[in-house]
C-alpha cells in the first residue's frame, strides 16, 4: 500500500510521455514533479527529496546511468525506475546493477502495470527504511547494552573484591585452634559468608551464614552481616558485656536487624564461641542445614540442634547448645549448596552420606574438598560454603 503524499519525480525529455505518466500518477493521489533533463532532475531531487524517481535511460547529457551514479553516492537508497525505449539487456543489467529497482520497457501501453511497478517500489523503500531503522534501534540497544554490562562487571568485580576482603584469613591459627575456610559462589558474588574472631584472651567465636537467594542482593546482605557482628562486637566490649557474648544472643540481634531493614532477605546460620580454656563449645542453630558435623578419633557425627531461619519472624528464639569437646576434633559446616555434590537420590540420603565423606577425609577441609571434587568445580546452581575449624588433628 503507497502512502498518498509520496512524492514522485519524472525525468524524462518527451513531454509526452512525462504528461502522460504525471496525469496518471496523480489520479492515484500521488504528488507529481516533473524535468526535461537530467541535470534538472538531479536539482529537483536535491531540493524536494522525492520518495521515487522515475527517469528515462537514455537523456542528453546525462544519462539514467548517470543519474543513479549521483545519487547512490550521495548515500541515498531512494528507488529508481528507469524507461527504456531499447529492450536492450545489457542496458537492464547495468541500471540493475547500480541500484535501479525496476527497468520498464516504453512504451507503456499498460498504465496498471506501471502502477504496480511504483508501488512495489515504494513498499520495498519503505520496507528498506523499517529495516535500516530497526537495525539501527537494536545496534544502538546493544550498545547501550554493552555499556550497561561493563558498568555491571565493574561493579560487580569491585563487590567481589570487597566481598573478599571481608572475609577472615584461611587458614587462621589460633591457639591450639585452627579455623579454615572456601567459599565457591554460584554467580560472580556470593551469598555465603564465614567469619570467625576472638572475643578474649580465651574465646572465639565464629558462624557460617547462607542468604537467600543469590548474586549481588544475597552478597549485599553478607556485607550487613559483617557490620553487624562488628558492631555487636564493639559494643558488647565497650559496654562490659563481652562475658555474656551468646550464639543465640547474636542470633536474635542479626534477626532483629535484617527485619528492620526490610530486604526482603533471610539467613540461615551456625554460630558458636569456642573456649578453648574450658574446651567447651556453645553453638546455635538457625534454620541451617546441614547441621556441623563433628568428627574425632576417627568418626563423624551431626551435633544435635534446631532453630529459625534469622530475618523472617520477629519473636524469633534460638537456643545455646553447649558440647565439651574432645582432645582432638574437628568441627566441619557446610551450607546446603553442598548437597548438589552429595551422593544419594534423596535429600536424606544425601545428608545422610555426610559424616562418612567427612571421616573418609580426615576431617580437614582439604581432604574434603578433594573427597568432593571441588578443585574441578566451574559453575554450581548455589553458592557453597565450607568451615572447618579443627585441634589437634593428625
Amino acid at each position: 500500500m503507497h502512502t498518498p503524499s509520496a512524492t514522485l519525480l519524472i525525468i524524462d525529455d518527451n513531454q509526452d510521455v512525462r504528461t502522460q505518466l504525471a496525469s496518471y500518477l496523480r489520479t492515484l493521489d500521488f504528488t507529481v514533479l516533473e524535468a526535461e533533463s537530467g541535470a534538472q532532475g538531479l536539482q529537483l531531487f536535491n531540493d524536494c527529496q522525492a520518495d521515487l524517481l522515475i527517469s528515462a535511460l537514455h537523456l542528453p547529457k546525462m544519462t539514467g546511468l548517470d543519474l543513479i551514479r549521483h545519487i547512490r553516492q550521495t548515500g541515498s537508497e531512494t528507488p529508481v525506475i528507469l524507461l527504456s525505449s531499447s529492450g536492450s539487456m545489457g542496458d537492464a543489467l547495468e541500471s540493475l546493477h547500480l541500484g535501479a529497482t525496476d527497468y520498464v520497457i516504453k512504451p507503456l501501453e499498460n498504465l496498471a502495470v506501471f502502477e504496480f511497478s511504483v508501488r512495489r517500489a515504494l513498499e520495498e523503500a519503505a520496507l528498506r527504511l523499517e529495516n535500516r531503522i530497526y537495525r539501527e534501534t537494536l545496534e544502538a540497544t546493544n550498545r547501550e547494552l554493552q555499556t550497561s554490562l561493563s558498568l555491571l562487571q565493574e561493579d560487580q568485580s569491585a563487590g567481589r573484591q570487597m566481598q573478599l576482603s571481608m572475609l577472615p584469613q584461611t587458614p587462621w591459627q589460633a591457639d591450639e585452634l585452627c579455623f579454615a575456610h572456601r567459599i565457591i559462589p554460584s554467580l560472580y558474588l556470593s551469598g555465603d559468608f564465614v567469619d570467625y574472631f576472638r572475643l578474649d584472651q580465651h574465646r572465639i567465636a565464629f558462624y557460617l551464614a547462607d542468604v537467600s537467594g543469590h548474586g549481588a542482593s544475597s552478597a549485599f546482605v553478607t556485607v550487613l552481616l559483617k557490620f553487624m557482628t562488628t558492631r555487636l562486637l564493639y559494643e558488647s566490649r565497650r559496654n562490659g558485656w563481652l562475658r555474656l557474648f551468646k550464639p543465640s544472643e547474636v542470633l536474635a540481634y542479626i534477626n532483629r536487624g535484617l527485619i528492620n531493614c526490610k530486604l526482603g532477605k533471610h539467613v540461615t546460620m551456625l554460630g558458636g564461641v569456642i573456649d578453648h580454656q574450658t574446651r567447651k563449645l556453645t553453638y546455635c542453630i538457625g534454620g541451617h542445614l546441614p547441621l556441623p558435623v563433628l568428627y574425632s578419633a576417627g568418626k563423624a557425627r551431626f551435633l544435635e540442634g534446631k532453630g529459625l531461619p534469622v530475618g523472617l519472624f520477629e519473636n524469633a528464639e534460638h537456643e545455646d547448645y553447649v558440647l565439651d569437646l574432645p582432645e582432638a576434633f574437628s568441627l566441619t559446616m557446610l551450607s546446603d549448596g553442598i548437597f548438589d555434590l552429595l551422593p544419594g537420590a534423596s535429600l536424606t540420603d544425601k545428608e545422610a552420606s555426610l559424616p562418612q565423606l567427612i571421616s573418609a577425609a580426615g576431617g580437614t577441609l582439604q581432604g574434603l574438598c578433594e573427597t568432593l571434587g571441588l578443585a574441578s568445580v566451574e559453575e554450581m546452581p548455589d553458592d557453597i560454603a565450607l568451615l572447618v575449624l579443627s585441634r589437634n588433628l593428625p
